[in-house]
């Protein structure tokens, strides 16, 4: 084959810079150090590191805040109060505090509105009881996605159908002779009812590997207490007030559904 020869430059024009280390007849050829046509050096994309860290859970957004949860967080600090200052009172005047904010059918005759406020200020058990803790958490994670009013409705709505639902079937029997007058004067109060319904309510908002585990233990914790038959008004208010929490679900779900947008605040 024939060599071609490059055509010789006039004198008027620059000579060209010599290249070293390039082939003749080969186009397109450049050196490592060398730019592209229009002088602006190649650089390879840059690429990013895969995020290796772990993803820890806010643990923080379990607990009440009174930014993100000024419902839960201011009533979590008066039933709080309330308890602190009951363990430090005479046994008998807490009981008679008991008996006269208790929700039976002779308290809620008189003065409904009074003992419905009153009951829900107290905690069976103690502020170290299981419904204490649950009301801690299940308001909290309610509250953040539904807000703090409609919470509030929620919980109201359980605490007082179901304490109607219990209520009222006991005064109808002791209307027609089916139990004694003293039925009327049945203690009962706490914040159980509302903490089923808030419960209820929540689970419609989890997914369902949560939602079914979490409804199946609550409900056969409370059918266990009421094969006890220990007492079995209470019991029944308890499957009450989770049914009633679980009516709930499309409503929650809408209210859910209409917050979302809106970013959380810690």
């Amino acid at each position: 084959m024939e060599r071609t020869v490059p055509a010789t430059p006039s004198d008027d024009a620059p000579a060209p810079a010599p290249v070293a280390g390039l082939l003749d007849g080969m186009p397109r050829q450049r050196e490592g150090g060398q730019t592209g046509a229009a002088e602006t050096p190649v650089t390879p994309p840059a690429t990013t590191a895969p995020d290796t860290r772990l993803r820890v859970p806010r643990l923080r957004r379990l607990f009440p805040s009174p930014a993100g949860t000024p419902f839960t967080f201011v009533y979590g600090a008066v039933l709080a109060v309330v308890s602190l200052v009951a363990a430090h009172l005479d046994p008998a005047l807490v009981h008679t505090l008991h008996q006269g904010s208790s929700t039976d059918v002779a308290h809620l005759v008189r003065t409904p509105v009074l003992v419905l406020v009153a009951s829900a200020l107290w905690i069976a058990g103690g502020i170290l009881s299981p419904y204490a803790v649950a009301l801690l958490f299940v308001l909290t994670a309610l509250e953040r996605r539904i807000g703090g009013v409609r919470t509030a409705g929620v919980f109201l709505l359980g605490h007082v159908g179901a304490t109607l639902a219990t209520e009222v079937p006991i005064g109808l029997a002791v209307l027609v002779g089916h139990l004694p007058a003293s039925s009327l004067h049945r203690l009962d109060y706490g914040v159980s009812f509302g903490v089923a319904a808030s419960l209820g309510a929540l689970s419609g908002l989890l997914a369902p590997w949560l939602r079914r585990p979490l409804l199946a233990l609550f409900a056969w914790t409370l059918l266990t207490d009421l094969i006890a038959f220990t007492d079995p008004m209470t019991d029944w208010g308890h499957l009450i007030a989770l049914t009633i929490g679980v009516a709930t679900w499309p409503v929650v779900r809408r209210w859910h559904r209409v917050r979302q947008p809106v970013t959380d605040r810690p």
